[in-house]
């Protein structure tokens, strides 16, 4: 199982560093984003507005995860420790990306968590998206709290786009990463 973690891991930071060849030079920015622009106005609204939204989304996803770890790393038949980062990374990042602090640097380790999330659920045969849960019979799929959503690898390939589209374009103007490494 370490090995999908290291394979998901590896896959997420090519995906997210290697965008295009036009790399930035190394420096402070690089911290930020792999865009060194930081954009106002309305487009730095709406990157405020994915920012934070994602970044609330992973703080709600981390705080039970890290709370119920042992049961957590159990139900996944994983080790304590990568689930302990995995839960750590969507807490500290989602702190960071809420902010706009050091937005590359929270985005790549929550990316590689959800790239390892879509890994296990398409090892597991889920599909990307699943069946309406009003047309499966009820014995077939009941949770504790009665009907859900049957499980599929739709939710983490959407967080994986909004990383990339996060850690490619910058936390805009509205950051801390624009306050401190902005021109």
């Amino acid at each position: 199982m370490i090995y999908k973690f290291v394979i998901g891991f590896a896959l997420s930071f090519l995906l997210a560093t290697n965008i295009s060849s036009n790399l930035p030079e190394l420096g402070l920015n690089l911290f930020s984003s792999l865009n060194n622009v930081y954009p106002t106005g309305l487009q730095g609204a709406l990157l405020l507005l994915l920012r934070v939204s994602v970044g609330i989304l992973f703080l709600l996803h981390g705080y039970p995860k890290i709370t119920h770890l042992q049961q957590w790393a159990d139900s996944l038949k994983m080790p304590i420790f990568l689930c302990f980062l995995s839960a750590a990374s969507m807490l500290g990042g989602g702190v960071c990306l809420i902010l706009g602090f050091l937005t590359l640097l929270a985005s790549l380790p929550i990316l590689g968590s959800m790239v390892f999330a879509m890994v296990l659920e398409i090892a597991q045969g889920l599909p990307f998206v699943a069946r309406d849960p009003y047309l499966i019979p009820e014995e077939q799929y009941q949770g504790p709290l009665g009907k859900g959503e049957p499980p599929s690898w739709e939710k983490a390939f959407m967080y994986c786009v909004m990383l990339i589209a996060i850690a490619v374009l910058g936390p805009g103007a509205y950051s801390l990463d624009a306050l401190i490494f902005g021109r």
